[in-house]
């Protein structure tokens, strides 16, 4: 039903913070600004993110906007939101303008998030420039990229993301907090819920093209005090070589590369008893309790010899010279993820 996260808005009184930093840390292309309203691309789009001061609401409310095949498809939507009782409006012409698509209805999900669906996206005629040397964004039917909400109760808006939406379980974690996974297209997961005792954004995630592109960002990042949310490791879920930072609204926004892809048909969940990440990845706003199990759940998926198969696409990677028996050996035993 849906096809991918396509775009997200932010509502924000900092708009000099975030044209500054949008630009020459995320490398997104600035390609429109006003006094209250900022928007930039990541690809062919016209616009994939913008950020808006709307004079109300909390700082960094986002807008998630998720992508459906067409007319049809958006209409059967409203009527699935109908049936579940789900109000929903439909974007004004101007509104739809603004957002680069054709048209698009708005709802909240039942924890409050402004969620929106739309078809026919606006490409743009020109090629897409970063706002700083990178290599570009992994986008396309993956979407932008994939966001992770915090909710009160899990089990509050299960039922709206599986059973009206059509979110699909990737797989789930039980401690050192409760997250649940979630895919639509062969992106790991799009969307996940944590459970913590408010509402809101957690982070918004965007996968680069280049390992470099997220270690040139790393070093950026380290250069200001309190910029760093989670240092650089690896997740054992969707295989992302990663680093979080803290934006001009205060949640954080992901900066990976090596996502992996999936079979959304074959696709089966699971838990993740050997925690979120392969190594690295410190929490850093975790409390001393809940910091001390995260490392000894680290740790033991060391002590396991827990490793993932580095996810490349053509045109980032070269194989290396040389053979080692002992390694051939051990890989040949695997399957094509882990060894």
């Amino acid at each position: 039903m849906l096809k991918s996260l396509g775009y997200i808005g932010l509502n924000s009184t900092r708009i000099d913070d975030w044209s500054d930093w949008g630009e020459n840390f995320l490398g997104l292309q600035l390609v429109d600004r006003t006094k209250s309203r900022l928007s930039f691309r990541m690809d062919d789009r016209k616009q994939r993110v913008w950020v808006e001061d709307e004079g109300e609401g909390p700082e960094g409310n986002p807008i998630l906007g998720w992508e459906v095949a067409d007319a049809a498809a958006l209409d059967a939507l409203g009527g699935r939101l109908e049936s579940a009782g789900i109000r929903f409006g439909r974007l004004s012409a101007a509104e739809c303008a603004k957002r680069e698509v054709g048209d698009a209805i708005a709802a909240r999900d039942p924890a409050g998030t402004r969620l929106e669906f739309f078809h026919t996206p606006i490409v743009a005629s020109d090629p897409f420039v970063p706002g700083r040397r990178i290599s570009g964004f992994r986008t396309g039917p993956l979407g932008v990229g994939h966001a992770v909400i915090y909710v009160s109760r899990i089990e509050d808006v299960l039922w709206f993301y599986q059973d009206v939406l059509g979110f699909r379980l990737s797989d789930y974690q039980a401690r050192p907090t409760r997250i649940m996974f979630f895919h639509i297209n062969q992106r790991h997961h799009s969307l996940a819920l944590v459970e913590a005792p408010r509402n809101g954004l957690n982070h918004l995630m965007m996968e680069l093209l280049s390992l470099d592109d997220v270690g040139q960002a790393y070093d950026i990042a380290r250069v200001e005090e309190g910029r760093i949310g989670m240092s650089l490791g690896r997740h054992t879920n969707d295989f992302m070589t990663s680093f979080y930072a803290y934006g001009p609204s205060r949640f954080m926004v992901e900066y990976g590369w090596g996502g992996r892809t999936i079979d959304p048909d074959i696709w089966e969940s699971s838990e993740l008893t050997m925690g979120s990440s392969l190594w690295g990845h410190d929490l850093m706003w975790l409390d001393g309790r809940q910091f001390d199990e995260m490392r000894k759940i680290r740790r033991a998926a060391g002590e396991a010899g827990l490793r993932a198969a580095v996810q490349v696409i053509p045109g980032n990677f070269k194989i290396s010279q040389g053979e080692c028996p002992w390694f051939d050996r051990i890989r040949s035993r695997s399957d094509s993820e882990t060894f």
